[in-house]
């Protein structure tokens, strides 16, 4: 069976708020582990190597890039690109799908924003950051926000090719944070937790294929 027709099979509401209670179970679990400790060797030593790594003569190279994968996915870029989605999207007549991609795109910011000052955990002050952060670390934003927005798009187009590129771009994205030095990886990973969680809800009220969208 084709992706898109498995694409199209909307999620059934009790699924779809199951999957979202459990991403936020798994996002609340991490949060405990991690100020408990538990978690430590695991960020800290994941983070020391993302260190060497960007100290190193290669890594100097690969900097400038995590640097522009941080600002495209980075709240003004994830904006701009979602304008872009919606104009594309009312520009081919799928205005029902513009519609459901704006308001998940709401609701899952003001989601991670709450889940921040919920948490309100600080940045890792492991390595020197390089990038300007001003918020809470947990759950990363940019993690969440990518994992939603692409995901989404991938969604939409349903197509194999569509999820392997989004899964690539949300993943480099996540890694570019640590990269940086502004999120612990378990930042990151329930940020992604969270994201999904918050598109298997949203995928719900998923416009079907066929017909004015």
């Amino acid at each position: 069976m084709g992706v898109r027709s498995i694409s199209d099979r909307r999620m059934s509401p009790a699924k779809g708020a199951g999957a979202l209670a459990l991403a936020l179970f798994c996002v609340l679990a991490i949060a405990l582990m991690q100020r408990s400790g538990w978690l430590d060797g695991l960020n800290v030593g994941l983070m020391e190597w993302a260190g060497a790594a960007r100290d190193s003569a290669v890594g100097q190279h690969v900097t400038p890039w995590m640097r522009g994968a941080s600002a495209i996915g980075g709240t003004a870029g994830r904006l701009a690109l979602l304008v872009l989605s919606l104009g594309g999207l009312f520009w081919i007549g799928h205005r029902r799908r513009a519609y459901w991609l704006a308001a998940m795109m709401a609701g899952g910011t003001a989601l991670n924003l709450i889940l921040k000052q919920i948490f309100a955990a600080p940045r890792p002050d492991l390595l020197p950051h390089l990038d300007i952060v001003h918020t809470y670390s947990f759950p990363s934003g940019h993690a969440a926000g990518n994992m939603m927005f692409f995901g989404a798009l991938a969604m939409l187009a349903a197509r194999r090719f569509g999820y392997w590129t989004a899964a690539a771009i949300i993943a480099l994205i996540g890694i570019s944070r640590v990269w940086l030095g502004v999120h612990w990886p378990s930042d990151v990973t329930a940020g992604w937790i969270e994201g999904l969680g918050w598109l298997a809800f949203c995928a719900i009220w998923l416009p079907a294929r066929g017909g004015e969208q």
